[in-house]
Formats: structure tokens, sequence, C-alpha cells
């Protein structure tokens, strides 16, 4: 069944849980700087905060889904969907990250989609990962990610391929999930996007494929994928794939409003005399920005890796050392890049292996471990010392670190970096209140990300 072009602006469209909080907050982005104002949450809102954001178009639920076991999944996700689901919004939407980070162990894909078409009997699953704005393409069901000014097939990126926790070995995005689930897949590939009556015929001839991969390269072909998601979203879809989905949505909807009914300018973000880094990612990218952010002033800290395996007393004295050295810093006006590691060749990495090897925590534990104790230091950082803007990186690290502070939701501030731009904090302690975030994946953004950050600009 084709759906109607209707699009109802008094009502949410879409609602989405983020695998990770970069990632959530990535949609987020998409969205409201492409004309539809959205909100995410830190967890399932009261009645009272759904109130304070009732005009907005899209809502989400920031999560940590990625770095968890399935049975983590099977506890935590049901009702998260039930919540969404109850919104009534056309589209459901579990957000992955655009290099598909999944194991059938770590992060399952596979089991997300399941507990999703539990909640939400949708007739298909649209499995959108690229996503062009931020240098991700699929061609022929193969995913290909930027890395510098190179573009990679994901099992030869230089990144993902030994991406610590999951390594990706296969382009083939079916081929990846079918590892994860027993659902039945098919393909909409680049030539069939080519025309309205290609996409469509491939749909309705998907046989007994439910989760269908879609291709997409250019702008051409993401509309296409937007307009064969909002056309048959039938009684309310259940997608999945990275912020793809809402790049995609957003550009069929400025089609059909004609780019008349939508404002894109929220307003922007000054430059700030300070910035304060709190980084857990592993990602050689990530690393030459702190490095580039060191080579303009700021004064790295290394958290040790026997933070994420100390027992309370240990860990108590470790986050105190730090959280001095880390203030102290701030005292002389300086910038600050707190980080647990500088890229996969830290040797902070095989520490921590070592540690994990000799440990009776598993690694969701000693992840878990770390990125709260980061996390704590924080917030004691900012306790003593308000910061008006601060960078988070890692998605993992992210959502333990947000865990932490006294914040209940997030709206977009400033676009800079396409999946790393501002947000804005909402708290009910002053505190946290109106603090600027950025919450960025490791591989995201340029060398001189901390840096436009810090100004508040994309130049």
């Amino acid at each position: 069944m084709n759906n109607n072009d209707e699009l109802n602006l008094d009502r949410p469209l879409i609602g989405w849980y983020g695998d990770d909080f970069t990632g959530a907050a990535a949609v987020m982005e998409a969205l409201t700087f492409g004309g539809f104002p959205s909100v995410l949450f830190r967890q399932l809102p009261t009645p009272a905060q759904m109130e304070k954001f009732k005009d907005m178009r899209g809502i989400g639920i920031a999560g940590i889904a990625r770095a968890m076991p399935p049975q983590w999944m099977d506890e935590h996700l049901p009702p998260i969907y039930a919540f969404l689901d109850e919104l009534g919004v056309p589209v459901l939407h579990y957000k992955t990250c655009s290099t598909l980070d999944s194991s059938p162990e770590t992060g399952s894909i596979g089991r997300a989609i399941e507990l999703g078409l539990q909640q939400r009997s949708s007739r298909w699953v649209p499995m959108l990962v690229a996503a062009p704005a931020i240098r991700r393409f699929q061609a022929f069901g193969h995913l290909f990610a930027a890395a510098g000014e190179a573009v990679y097939r994901l099992d030869r990126h230089p990144v993902m391929s030994c991406h610590p926790s999951t390594p990706m070995h296969e382009s083939d995005v079916c081929k990846h999930l079918q590892a994860q689930t027993d659902l039945p897949m098919g393909l909409i590939d680049v030539e069939q996007l080519q025309t309205e009556a290609g996409a469509d015929d491939a749909l309705m001839q998907r046989g007994q494929a439910q989760v269908i991969s879609l291709d997409t390269v250019d702008d051409k072909t993401l509309l296409a994928c937007g307009r064969l998601i909002w056309n048959n979203r039938g009684d309310g879809l259940f997608a999945a794939g990275s912020q793809g989905i809402e790049y995609a949505l957003v550009r069929y909807w400025q089609e059909l409003l004609n780019n008349q009914e939508v404002a894109t300018d929220i307003g922007g973000a000054e430059s700030v005399d300070q910035l304060l880094i709190v980084s857990g990612s592993v990602s050689a990218g990530t690393a030459e920005q702190i490095e580039h952010a060191r080579g303009c002033g700021a004064v790295g800290v290394p958290i040790p890796p026997e933070m994420a395996f100390a027992v309370a007393d240990e860990r108590e004295s470790l986050m105190q050392v730090l959280t001095v050295q880390v203030l102290d810093t701030l005292e002389t006006g300086q910038d600050v890049a707190l980080y647990s590691a500088m890229g996969p060749d830290d040797p902070a990495v095989a520490g921590f292996n070592q540690l994990l090897s000799e440990s009776s925590l598993d690694v969701h534990q000693a992840t878990q471990q770390l990125g709260a104790a980061t996390g704590e230091i924080l917030r004691r950082v900012l306790d003593v010392h308000p910061m008006k803007r601060v960078a988070v990186c890692g998605g993992d690290t992210s959502g333990h670190v947000m865990n932490v502070l006294d914040i209940f939701a997030f709206t977009a501030l400033a676009a800079v970096v396409p999946g790393g731009s501002l947000v804005r904090a909402h708290s009910d302690n002053p505190a946290f209140d109106g603090l600027q975030l950025t919450l960025k994946g490791g591989q995201m953004g340029p060398v001189d990300f901390f840096q436009r950050i810090k100004i508040g600009s994309s130049d």
C-alpha cells in the first residue's frame, strides 16, 4: 500500500532511539537544521518534561545499546520502543552508527530490529546506513566511509576494519546483519533508485524480504529513499539505520513543502574563551584532533587504564587527582583535553586489554566504569569551574558521561560540523542548564574540529 504525501506538521513526525549518544544527537541535528525542530531526551521523559517540548516534530531517546549485549537490549529496549510507538509517530527509528558498528555479541542491530518488530508490526524495515552529508555511501549493498580525504570500502577502512570492539570485516550490509538475525533481507540498489517506478517496483517485488537495505550515493538517491520510506510507511513504520534516515526524510519533506514552510536558521553560537574536551574514543581521527588542539595550546590530561578496573577507594583517589589536575590547568586559562587514549596504538589501549584479561570484569562492565568515572570527573570540574562549552568524544563515552550529569534533554544549537554540532543542555540543575555541548563520534569531524567548536563556526 502506498500512502499519500500528507505531511502533518501539528504532530511529531518521527521518534528515534540512538544506540549511542553521539548518534542520537546527530539525528536531532539533521532534523532541526533541516527545518523540523526536535528534542533528544537522556532517558524516558516525564509528562512535565514532554510538555516543555510539545511542539517538537521529532522526539528522541539517547542510549548506550551499541556497547551492550543482546540480553541488555531485551531488558531495556522494549519500554523505549513502547513509549515512542505510543506517541503515534509515523516512523519509529532505531538509530545505528553510520559505520554499522555492531556484532552478534555487542550492539546487535539484528536483535534491535527483532525487538522493534515485536512492538510495531511494520510491513517492511528500511535499512539506510549511508549519509552522503557525512561522507558515508552505499552502492550495490556495500558500505563505504571516508577517512581523511579518501573513501574506503568498510572492510578496508583504516579505522573500522580494526575497531577495538567491533572490527568490520564485511562491507555488505545484509551479509553483516545476517550474522545477527534470521530476518529475511533484500536490497534496493542505486540503479533501481534512479526512477520512482524502479524503486516502487523493487519494493513491491521484495518477496519474503523484510529488512530492505537501501543504497544512497548522492542527493538524487537520498531523495529517492526519503520518498520511498515516507510514501510506504503504512500505518506505522519501523526503520533502522544512521541519520541517513532523517537526511532522506527531511530532503523529501522539504520538497513536499516546496521549502516554504520550514525554517532552517535557528541561530548560532558565539566564540568562547575556553573549551574542555573529554574523550573516551580510541579513534585515530579523534587522536589527530586532540593533537591539533594541543598544538593550539590545549593541555592533555590522560586517564590511566587502571580507572576502568579500580575498586572504590582506588577509583576515588584517581578521580580526585585527575579532577585537581584539570581544575588547576583550567585556572590558567588554557583549554584542557581529558582523554583515555590517543588512538588505537596508544600504550593505554594495550594496558587496558592486559588489565581486562586479569580482571573479573567483562569489557562492558569495564568500559561502563571508565565512562562513569570520566563523567564524575566532569561533573566535579563543572561544579567548581563552570564552563560554557564542553566537547565530549566517543559514542559509548558520551552515554556514560551524560548519565552522570543532571541533564534531562538536549536541543540543537548551532550547525558546526555535520554529525558534530553544538547542542544545548536542559536541566533542573542551574549548574548544567544551558551548558553547550558537542557529542562527537570517534570518526567524525575534520582535524581542526575542536577549534571550530570553540569558535562556534564551521569556518
